[in-house]
C-alpha cells in the first residue's frame, strides 16, 4: 500500500527504517515484501529517519556488521537473534601489490571471511530479518552460486527451511556449500537470468506462498547489506572515504549501495565529504555496463555470459544504469577484462599479498592494473579494490600444484634444483 511521503510506517522492528521508496518517481510504501513500484515499476529502496549517529556508538558495537543497526533496517536487539553474524573482515594494506602497481597508498577489503566465504552473507543477514518479521517459513533466493551458499546456511542457523535455485553447470564447491546445509538446491536449465525469471513466476504462485526470496521480494532490504562494506572501509581508514574505489558488477547492487552507504556517513556527519571515484569491474564475457559506458550509452543492453567469473554472470543486471550514473558522478569509469587477464590478477593478488581472490576478486584486480596501465586512475591517491569471494570456491579457474616430487633427500632436493 502507498503511504504518503511524510507518513512514518508502524513497523518499528525495522530500526531507522521508515519506509520503502521508489527510486524512479519517489512514491513511498509501507516497509512489506514488495521490491517494484506500483506506478513507474521502478526498483524500490529502504528510506530511513536516522537519530544521532556518533563514531563512539558504532564503535562500541558488536565485531560484525551489527555494530551499524542504527543505520540498517534491523531491530535493535538484532545481535541477540540467531544469524550468521558476518562483518568487519579485513582491510588489508597491499604495500606490495601497491608498490609492483606503482600506488602510494592501497588497500584491499578482502571480504573472503565471511562465514561462507563471501559478501552475500552481508546481505542475506538483513534478509533474514526482514524474512522473520514478515513471517516467512523458507529462505530461497536465484544465485549464481555465493548467494546459493549464503542463504543456505543462514536459513540453517535461523531455523528457516530452504530452497536455492542455480543455474546449471556451476563451480562444484559452491554447488557443495549451498547443498551441506541440508536445504534444497535445485538446478535450472539456462543461466543467472532464466532463473531470476522462473523465481519471479514462483513468487506470484500459490507454491511461493510464504516463501522469502532475498534477492526478490526482499530485495530492497538484502540490498542494504552492502553499505556495510562501506561503514567498515570508512571506519578502518580512520573514518574518511577512500579517493578511489574498485567495485566488481554483477546485477549492480554492491556498487549502488557502497555509493548510498558512503553518502549516508557524510549526511550523518561521520566522515569529512570529500569526493571520492568509483570504477565498476566486469568479466569481458559478461560486460553490458562496460559496453554501455564505452559506446556512452544509458540503456544496458542484455547479453548471454560466457566468462569463468561466474558470480558475475549476470547478462541483465538491475542497478546497471544507476551504476553508469554513479561512474559519471564520481569521475570513475566502468571496465572489464578478459578472462585471462582475471586468472593473471588472481596470481598476482596471491603472489603480492597472500589473498586468493575468487574469479571476482581477479576482475577487479584485473581492471585496477588495467586503469594503472592505461593511465586512467590516479596512483597517488588512497584506493581501496574489492576482493569479494574465497579463492577455494573457484579452484577450477587457476591452473596451480606442486612443483616438484623429489625423493626424501638433500640430493634429490638439490639435483631438481630447488634449492
Amino acid at each position: 500500500m502507498a503511504i504518503a511521503a511524510t507518513e512514518p510506517t508502524s513497523v518499528r522492528s525495522f530500526g531507522p527504517g521508515t519506509a520503502l521508496s521508489c527510486r524512479e518517481c519517489g512514491q513511498r510504501y509501507e516497509l512489506t515484501p514488495k521490491f517494484a513500484c506500483e506506478f513507474c515499476f521502478g526498483p524500490l529502496e529502504v528510506a530511513y529517519d536516522f537519530g544521532t549517529v556518533t563514531r563512539e556508538d558504532i564503535e562500541s558495537g558488536p565485531n560484525n556488521i551489527w555494530r551499524y543497526r542504527s543505520l540498517l533496517p534491523v531491530p535493535t536487539n538484532v545481535a541477540e537473534l540467531p544469524n550468521m553474524n558476518p562483518g568487519l573482515t579485513p582491510l588489508v594494506r597491499a604495500d606490495r601489490l601497491a608498490a609492483e602497481l606503482g600506488f602510494d597508498s592501497l588497500h584491499v577489503k578482502d571480504d573472503s571471511g565471511n562465514p561462507t566465504h563471501s559478501f552475500k552473507d552481508r546481505v542475506v543477514a538483513i534478509a533474514v530479518e526482514a524474512a522473520r518479521t514478515f513471517g516467512f517459513t523458507t529462505l530461497s533466493c536465484s544465485s549464481t552460486g555465493n548467494l546459493a551458499g549464503a542463504v543456505g546456511a543462514a536459513a540453517a542457523r535461523a531455523g528457516f527451511e530452504s530452497c536455492v535455485f542455480i543455474p546449471a553447470g556451476l563451480e562444484e564447491a559452491k554447488v557443495v556449500m549451498a547443498a551441506v546445509y541440508g536445504g534444497k538446491v535445485v538446478a535450472i536449465d539456462g543461466n543467472y537470468d532464466d532463473v531470476n525469471r522462473f523465481c519471479s513466476e514462483l513468487i506470484g504462485d500459490p507454491i511461493g506462498e510464504g516463501w522469502g526470496f532475498v534477492n526478490v521480494n526482499l530485495r530492497p532490504y538484502y540490498g542494504e547489506g552492502s553499505k556495510t562494506l562501506a561503514y567498515e572501509i570508512a571506519e578502518q581508514l580512520g573514518w574518511r572515504l577512500p579517493e578511489q574505489i574498485i567495485i566488481p558488477i554483477a546485477s549492480g547492487s554492491q556498487l549502488t549501495k557502497i555509493d548510498k552507504g558512503f553518502q549516508e556517513l557524510i549526511k550523518l556527519g561521520l566522515v569529512e565529504d570529500r569526493p571520492y571515484r568509483i570504477f565498476g569491474a566486469q568479466a569481458t564475457g559478461c560486460s553490458p555496463v562496460a559496453r554501455a559506458w564505452e559506446q556512452g550509452h544509458d540503456v544496458i543492453q542484455p547479453v548471454k555470459p560466457d566468462t569463468i567469473a561466474k558470480s558475475l554472470a549476470i547478462g541483465n543486471p538491475a542497478d546497471g544504469p544507476y551504476v553508469l550514473d554513479i561512474a559519471k558522478r564520481t569521475g570513475g569509469s566502468v571496465e572489464h577484462v578478459g578472462d585471462d587477464e582475471v586468472v593473471d590478477a588472481i596470481r598476482l593478488l596471491a603472489r603480492t599479498e597472500g589473498v586468493f581472490a575468487e574469479t571476482a576478486g581477479g576482475v577487479t584486480t584485473g581492471v585496477l592494473r588495467k586503469l594503472v596501465r592505461e593511465g586512467r586512475i590516479d596512483t597517488k591517491a588512497e584506493t581501496v579494490v574489492l576482493n569479494t569471494g574465497d579463492g577455494l570456491k573457484t579452484l577450477n579457474a587457476v591452473d596451480a600444484g606442486v612443483t616438484a616430487t623429489v625423493k626424501p633427500s638433500l640430493a634429490a632436493f638439490t639435483a631438481a634444483g630447488l634449492a
